[in-house]
């Protein structure tokens, strides 16, 4: 029994969490700035989203991102946010990045940066030790960037040559140039919309919020990812194969309105459930336990390490304010 008078024991959770509102209101001060700075890269990025079917998945990456960062609030409030050099660090890393793609014209390399950004911030302000607690709502963060593009044409020559596989077991007589099916219902082309990117894509970052959410071990994971590729891949090629089948029996303009119609994002989200529906007794945990505990990250020795960063918030400001003042002006001088 405590005696009277004995000072009460630290409650360190609320006196954690009394530096966040601060900390959070920073953040989204800086977050807007750099967003303004960027909005070039992030209006190319929104384009894309909303009016490309390859990129219409990422609508969804930033509640996914809000989710997985709302369920770390409570370890999050054990600790005191700390601004870091090594968040600077990372910020001028990205803010090369951005003037590397906006230099060179490679929209991959400036969105990358734009995001990169927002990211580099959140460590520069809150801190690495958050940093660690919000590890997988951060990685996500980099399926913002709009990225597949780049491998269209060997999807669509993967397409193409199960297909005609999947044609001859059939039965169906067709010949391949290409990416062009010549069968008796008509020719057939495996255009950029069919070559199944926007399914790998998808898939793949799917992959990673599974992968991290549900497996404890790396094997599982590895074998999950793996899954996660090539079961897409695969799918987009009996999905080809479905609707030249079905342009056998039925005619070339039904098979079309058929794939448009089911073999979409209908015929995705079946495959995507059944990927799922086969890991689900392999899971280990529950998405609640997903991530470092707060004495994991005390422990870890990466954190350890990069924790020496850690300084003043009102000197990493300045800093960051000068990174960013110095490398809008370079990038209104390209």
């Amino acid at each position: 029994m405590q005696p009277d008078g004995a000072s009460q024991p630290l409650d360190l959770t609320l006196a954690a969490s009394s530096d966040w509102p601060r900390a959070l209101a920073v953040l989204a001060v800086a977050a807007l700035a750099l967003i303004l700075m960027t909005a070039r890269e992030w209006g190319e990025m929104a384009h894309q989203w909303w009016n490309i079917a390859t990129y219409s998945h990422i609508l969804l990456i930033p509640f996914i991102v809000g989710w997985l960062a709302w369920e770390r609030r409570a370890d999050l409030a054990r600790i005191t946010p700390h601004a870091s050099w090594t968040g600077l660090a990372a910020l001028i890393a990205a803010c090369v990045l951005w003037l590397a793609g906006r230099t060179s014209g490679i929209n991959l390399l400036a969105h990358a940066g734009a995001v990169g950004m927002l990211q580099a911030a959140i460590l520069a302000i809150l801190g690495v030790r958050a940093a660690a607690l919000l590890a997988l709502p951060l990685g996500m963060m980099v399926f913002l960037v709009p990225f597949g593009q780049e491998i269209v044409p060997p999807m669509q020559a993967i397409t193409a040559r199960l297909a005609i596989v999947l044609t001859h077991w059939s039965g169906i007589p067709a010949e391949t140039n290409g990416i062009f099916i010549d069968t008796p219902a008509g020719l057939f082309v495996v255009a950029e919309a069919c070559s199944g990117v926007n399914f790998l894509v998808a898939a793949f970052a799917i992959g990673v919020l599974v992968c991290f959410t549900a497996f404890d071990s790396w094997a599982r994971r590895a074998a999950f990812m793996a899954a996660s590729i090539l079961v897409p891949i695969l799918a987009n090629g009996v999905r080809a194969w479905g609707t030249i089948n079905i342009a056998q029996s039925q005619g070339v303009e039904f098979a079309s309105g058929f794939d448009h119609i089911v073999y979409g994002w209908i015929f995705f989200a079946i495959v995507l459930a059944i990927l799922i529906g086969g890991a689900r007794p392999f899971f280990q945990r529950v998405p609640e336990e997903a991530g470092l505990s707060v004495e994991e990250a005390e422990r870890n020795p990466i954190v350890r390490a990069l924790r020496r960063g850690d300084g003043r918030l009102g000197s990493i400001l300045f800093a960051m304010a000068v990174v960013a003042v110095a490398t809008a002006i370079a990038a209104g001088q390209l």
